[in-house]
């Protein structure tokens, strides 16, 4: 069986191994595609005779609670990694864990909000404020989403990568915790631009 070269020691060109640099390419275009909307946001912003606070149509204290919980869970991620680092697997699982736990709760606290929305019947076809918010907050959600699978499989395959390479477990979860950091990222620019703004 043939091994793929420099996932753990650093590639003599790029001097990361390279699922690092893979990670950073991949959140190059993601910088772009949320770049992208952030600037149709403004654009439609002020464009618009009238633009309604979004302090006053979506529910700000809903909202800090997401950013507290995703705040806590960037933390938890970087325990888990350090966790590895100083060879110390239990504690790892346990923040690792708690990572996606505070991941699945944003989700939850989020679908309370978007339930509200749809109870008052405000849907993205509503105008151009509520088009913006739900394509901006969905596609964050989705992110979110997909790093709790990701991150659910890599716990769930952790121990047996482990035992048979410990680095390169580490480098996994480095890269994951790349991609989550991102997604928390993108969190604490919308807080501010949809929910206070």
């Amino acid at each position: 069986m043939m091994e793929i070269p420099y996932t753990v020691k650093p590639h003599p060109v790029t001097g990361v191994y390279n699922g690092k640099f893979g990670i950073w390419l991949f959140l190059a275009s993601e910088v772009m595609l949320f770049g992208a909307l952030f600037s149709a946001y403004v654009l439609l912003r002020v464009g618009a005779d009238t633009w309604p606070r979004g302090s006053a149509l979506l529910n700000v204290p809903l909202a800090t609670l997401n950013t507290m919980l995703l705040i806590t869970s960037s933390v938890t991620m970087v325990m888990s990694w350090a966790s590895l680092k100083v060879n110390n697997f239990g504690k790892y699982r346990f923040y690792f864990a708690s990572t996606i736990f505070l991941g699945l709760a944003f989700l939850v606290v989020k679908s309370f909000e978007y339930g509200a929305k749809f109870e008052h019947n405000h849907f993205p076809s509503t105008d151009t404020f509520y088009a913006i918010y739900f394509t901006l907050t969905g596609l964050h959600g989705l992110h979110v989403l997909g790093g709790i699978l990701v991150n659910t499989y890599l716990l769930s395959t952790a121990k047996s990568m482990w035992n048979r390479d410990p680095e390169h477990m580490t480098n996994r979860i480095e890269c994951a915790g790349l991609y989550w950091h991102f997604v928390d990222l993108v969190w604490i620019f919308l807080f501010p631009v949809l929910y206070l703004l």
